[in-house]
């Protein structure tokens, strides 16, 4: 048989089989709207705002009571070491969900040219909807990514949000209408919802049965409460920290306790109505539930009561993962919350976009890694920078000359001080820190010539406080 005979003996079997295939194909694909056997999984993202990581009974806070975010923690992973990474405002929900939303770090975000409603190339809500998914966002509207709310199929936001908060039932407007979402929605298509809540942040109200679950007067303080704190960290008179008046007494500060274990707990309900209503859909096995907060708050500790603050009750949140694939326990990785984002891409089989800061940690999630990032970079401002490493952590308050250090497996509260009994792991941690600014396109001096006076009184606070009302 000759060379040329082969060849087309070769093309004409292979158009065959080809045919055949087309033929088979076309005989067995399913009608167009008709659902694959297989396909991605649902997620769902609860996401509170305010809420310390500390504020779930089930990981380690005796006082409060979360008895569906104990068993969603029991049914999944709890990510022991997730940080809102800053913000470059007061406000720092608004940085925080543009990050996570984004996928970008702090300081590659476009808010400053844009403001709230900034619209971003990449987004997460943008991505899962290319990807074919049903997107849904309800949440508040103040302080947040408006323009990437906007990508979002289902786009609902609080009538009022102030008004909510002091319905006396934090929550119930976001659950009542996801609860409708899941049972009424056609299931033809994956869904990803996003319940942005604007619980446990004030004005915290909440009726009288979730209110008297706490006695006031018995109501632990936080570890590391104090009345002030103990120097300027440049950011002593904003509005949350005027929450309470100074020094902070402990009769305040437990009240405000428990006006936000009240509300946690009320919410901690709706997101149990949720859950439910998810359950009952017939689609909880094939659903990804991720609960976090956007940061956390002082409320006490340290003698502050805001989040404008690098300690760890208000830069690290509660990250919870729930689902198919994911395996159970806890793990000490660091991340940032703007990684969950390519995370949840990696985990539903959507390649995460390039462009975007955030690195997946689906390996920590499936158990093939138990580590993520090498490091944390924290920010506020022009007035606090930090970094942790393995167990230590620098904070830096370059507008004072501040320096503390804290070894977190010994002092997870951040009470003892050892930037001067370990100058040697300080100028290692400070050069770390210099290294992630750099990395990080910060551009602030940790040192400065004339440093501010660092002593805090409580007359100098009140006559801060009342020059910022006159100016506002």
């Amino acid at each position: 048989m000759t060379a040329h005979r082969v060849s087309t003996l070769r093309s004409a079997i292979i158009c065959t089989v080809a045919y055949a295939a087309m033929f088979v194909l076309a005989n067995h694909a399913p009608a167009a709207d008709t659902p694959p056997q297989v396909r991605r999984p649902n997620v769902l993202f609860l996401l509170a705002d305010d809420q310390r990581a500390d504020a779930i009974h089930v990981l380690g806070n005796a006082a409060i009571q979360t008895p569906t975010l104990d068993r969603l923690a029991r049914s999944g992973l709890v990510l022991t070491n997730a940080y809102c990474m800053g913000s470059d405002m007061s406000a720092v929900c608004f940085p925080s969900r543009s990050m996570l939303l984004s996928g970008l770090s702090l300081f590659h975000l476009k808010h400053k040219t844009g403001g709230y409603a900034v619209r971003y190339g990449v987004n997460w809500p943008k991505t899962f909807r290319e990807a074919g998914y049903e997107t849904y966002h309800h949440g508040k509207r103040q302080n947040g990514p408006t323009g990437i709310y906007h990508d979002f199929e289902h786009e609902k936001f609080l009538v009022d949000d102030t008004a909510e908060r002091l319905s006396g039932r934090p929550g119930k407007e976001i659950a009542d209408a996801a609860v409708t979402f899941l049972k009424t929605r056609s299931k033809t298509r994956p869904f990803f919802a996003y319940l942005a809540f604007g619980n446990p942040h004030d004005p915290r109200v909440v009726i009288r049965e979730y209110r008297d679950r706490y006695d006031e007067q018995k109501l632990p303080l936080p570890t590391n409460y104090l009345p002030l704190h103990p120097f300027d960290n440049g950011a002593m008179t904003t509005r949350d920290e005027q929450l309470a008046a100074w020094p902070r007494t402990e009769a305040e500060i437990r009240k405000h306790l428990t006006d936000y274990y009240g509300v946690i707990t009320h919410l901690d309900e709706q997101i149990g109505r949720i859950l439910q209503a998810l359950d009952e859909s017939g689609e909880n096995a094939n659903t990804i539930v991720i609960f976090s907060s956007d940061h956390g708050l002082a409320i006490g500790s340290h003698g502050l009561m805001g989040k404008q603050n690098l300690y760890e009750h208000s830069m690290k949140s509660p990250l919870i993962f729930s689902g198919p694939g994911i395996r159970t326990g806890r793990s000490e990785a660091f991340v940032y919350l703007y990684d969950i984002f390519p995370t949840v891409c990696e985990l539903v089989g959507i390649h995460p976009p390039a462009g975007i800061d955030g690195r997946s940690f689906a390996p920590v999630l499936t158990g093939k890694s138990t580590t993520a990032r090498e490091a944390i970079f924290l920010a506020f401002m022009d007035v606090q920078r930090a970094v942790r490493h393995g167990d230590w952590k620098l904070i830096r308050y370059p507008q004072v000359n501040v320096t503390q250090l804290f070894n977190l497996r010994a002092d997870p509260n951040e009470i003892h001080d050892l930037s001067e009994a370990h100058p040697e792991i300080t100028g290692r941690l400070w050069k770390q820190l210099e290294e992630l600014q750099s990395v990080n396109g910060d551009t602030l001096p940790l040192v400065v010539k004339n440093p501010k006076d660092r002593a805090v009184t409580t007359e100098h606070l009140r006559e801060q406080a009342r020059q910022s009302d006159r100016r506002r």
